[in-house]
C-alpha cells in the first residue's frame, strides 16, 4: 500500500511558478520506489503543477507574464470572489502530472523541472504526492 505524502508550500505572490523538485526526490526517496510512477497533484481550484524549463529564470518570468496577458485578473468575470483568472489559468494548466521513476529518481528531461503554479497568492498551499 503506498502512501500519500502531503507538503505544505507557501507562496509570496499573486502568481508564482515555484520549484518543487526537492519535493517530489523526498517522496520517491521516502516511498522506497525503485521503478514505477510518481503522480503530482495540486488540491487547489486556483492552482497548478507544470514539468518546464528550470535552467533559465527568464522561461518562468516569460510564461507568467503571457498566461497574465492572455487571462487578465480583471476582465469583468462573474465570479464575486474576484479570482475568476486563477480558477481558468489552473483548468488550462491542470491540476496533476505524472513522471517516470526510474532508479530511484525522477526520470526528467536535462532541462526539465516540477513547477507548482501559483495563480490566487499569496496563500499557503499543499501539494501531495504518491509513488507507486
Amino acid at each position: 500500500m503506498s502512501k500519500i505524502f502531503e507538503y505544505n508550500i507557501s507562496t509570496r505572490s499573486a502568481t508564482e511558478l515555484v520549484n518543487v523538485d526537492h519535493l517530489v526526490k523526498k517522496a520517491i526517496d521516502d516511498s522506497g520506489v525503485q521503478n514505477g510512477l510518481c503522480h503530482v497533484f495540486v488540491p487547489h481550484t486556483t492552482a497548478a503543477v507544470t514539468i518546464n524549463e528550470n535552467a533559465d529564470p527568464s522561461v518562468i518570468s516569460d510564461l507568467l507574464a503571457q498566461v497574465n496577458k492572455v487571462i487578465p485578473f480583471e476582465d469583468n468575470y462573474r465570479h464575486r470572489e474576484g479570482n475568476s483568472a486563477a480558477h481558468i489559468k489552473s483548468t488550462l494548466v491542470g491540476c496533476s502530472l505524472s513522471l517516470l521513476v526510474e532508479a530511484g529518481k525522477p526520470k526528467l528531461g536535462t532541462w526539465q523541472s516540477v513547477f507548482f503554479c501559483e495563480f490566487d497568492g499569496p496563500r499557503n498551499r499543499r501539494l501531495w504526492v504518491k509513488v507507486i
